[in-house]
């Protein structure tokens, strides 16, 4: 079973590799392409943070789209492409960030949902995948289902990320609209594409989650 495994969330994965792939291209793309406004991704951050009233600290932090915003300390921690940019895709990715700390003024449910359940995720991220090799290779009978119920918790998880990425997008860009931040037809189109190649990752890796699931609940049939 465990080698079988292997072979199948292998297949699994294909969709989200391509999700990761097409969104660095797409990033990439309008990387190239400047705004009329002139503003870096942390001032466009900024901005969009203040005109939702989430008051933030911005840090630059190192990796290619390693973005993210922390509700602990209300930090947006952008990626030096996104920080120092002054194109769509900056623009883009700095506002969706931003979008994350306006849901935590706003007391968004699932943002708030989604950082209680990280820490037991990641306990079960790290289980699951040494109780399936264990029930494998020892045979424990009910060992599967502990493996099973430890991965179900990165279900539950991905699960609740697709509202709070949607969301956060969806108030990113009604902020850059409204803010004149975005200014031309042209740049809402890209600020458009760059964001939604980053939500078909979270759509992606949900998939592969539950495709996962579903295999390893069929598995405890045979």
């Amino acid at each position: 079973m465990y080698f079988e495994y292997l072979l199948i969330t292998t297949v699994f994965a294909l969709p989200a590799i391509w999700a990761s792939l097409r969104v660095k291209t797409v990033f990439r793309r309008y990387e190239k392409v400047g705004v009329r406004s002139g503003m870096t991704g942390a001032q466009a951050a900024a901005a969009v943070a203040r005109a939702g009233g989430a008051e933030v600290s911005i840090e630059r932090h190192a990796g290619f789209l390693s973005d993210h915003y922390d509700p602990r300390t209300k930090t947006l921690r952008l990626s030096p492409q996104v920080h120092d940019g002054r194109s769509i895709s900056s623009i883009a990715v700095g506002a969706h960030e931003a979008g994350h700390a306006i849901q935590d003024v706003a007391g968004y449910v699932p943002l708030g949902l989604r950082s209680k359940l990280v820490p037991v995720t990641m306990i079960g991220s790290q289980l699951w995948g040494p109780l399936l090799l264990l029930a494998y290779f020892a045979s424990i009978p009910g060992l599967i289902w502990l493996a099973i119920g430890a991965f179900a918790l990165t279900v539950v998880f991905q699960l609740v990320t697709l509202p709070v990425e949607f969301n956060a997008s969806s108030r990113a860009k009604a902020v850059l609209a409204s803010t004149g931040i975005v200014q031309t037809q042209e740049e809402a189109l890209g600020v458009e594409k760059v964001l939604g190649a980053a939500a078909m990752t979270y759509v992606a890796a949900a998939l592969q989650a539950i495709l996962t699931l579903v295999y390893l609940v069929l598995r405890t049939r045979d």
